[in-house]
């Protein structure tokens, strides 16, 4: 378990804010935070209530707002998606979605006053360790399966052999910029209320309302920036290195004549629309 410990006394020398202090249980010899534990249980709680929520009240006829905002959702993140990478596999997107849904419930633990029983989960930075870990394994797996074991071996090597240690450094840093950009985010984000809560009335006229607000709007962007880059990290797998472009040549299957007929298509279609 990785601690991050840091005290920042007071004046009179008690404990102002305990920053990276966990109440922690002991299981088979392991010690694990209790508080990470729980705020994480809750947030995958969250998650799957409106999961089965949603699954309960899908319909194609009257859909409703629950099932409209996760369409709408799926639908921007899918044509962002095809428009940069191009198609990836189906699963890639719903993936990056509930990635989104479980870290943005978990960066609003953050916002409710739990007197440090459930604090939001993603500001230790074990949980957003495993997220990242979870997503760098999947995008690896994925890229193997699409590409074969030797393709994706030969994919460090490009587009020069000189470049190999780059590339493995690159896929190394993947991980821990991804966990660490979540972390130290929502990490300073709770420092920051904490200290603004501690400050006089004088020095802090307005409530502490706004500063809520601003943490969630932040743990929102992170939860997207989160999702949006697990996405990228799975098109790169698929793709390669230092490739982006998605083929919008003619597949196989497409034979000369059907060529032949969407030019000739094409070409009734602006002799239509040229005035006579």
């Amino acid at each position: 378990m990785i601690r991050n410990p840091v005290t920042a006394e007071s004046e009179e020398g008690g404990s102002a804010i305990e920053i990276g202090h966990h109440s922690t249980w002991e299981i088979a010899g392991f010690t694990v935070h209790a508080d990470t534990i729980t705020s994480t249980i809750i947030a995958g709680g969250v998650v799957i209530f409106l999961g089965l929520l949603l699954r309960r009240s899908a319909s194609n006829e009257v859909p409703g707002k629950l099932q409209l905002a996760w369409e709408a959702l799926v639908i921007w993140v899918n044509d962002q998606v095809e428009s940069t990478l191009g198609r990836l596999n189906p699963f890639v997107v719903p993936l990056a979605a509930s990635l989104f849904v479980f870290i943005f419930v978990a960066n609003l633990l953050e916002v409710i006053p739990t007197d440090h029983k459930a604090p939001p989960p993603t500001a230790d930075v074990n949980l957003t360790y495993a997220l990242a870990l979870i997503v760098i394994i999947g995008a690896t797996v994925y890229g193997i399966r699409e590409r074969g074991v030797k393709d994706y071996v030969k994919g460090f090597t490009e587009p020069y052999a000189i470049m190999t240690p780059f590339n493995i450094l690159e896929e190394i840093a993947k991980p821990i910029s991804l966990a660490l950009r979540l972390f130290g985010n929502i990490f300073a984000g709770g420092v920051m209320l904490s200290i603004i809560a501690m400050l006089p009335f004088w020095l802090t006229p307005l409530p502490t309302v706004p500063w809520k607000l601003f943490g969630i709007f932040i743990g929102a962007i992170q939860a997207l920036i989160f999702a949006l880059l697990t996405i990228l990290y799975f098109g790169m797998a698929a793709q390669g290195h230092g490739t982006g472009d998605h083929d919008d040549s003619p597949s196989a299957d497409e034979t000369d004549e059907d060529a032949d007929e969407k030019s000739s298509a094409g070409a009734k279609t602006e002799k239509q629309l040229q005035p006579a």
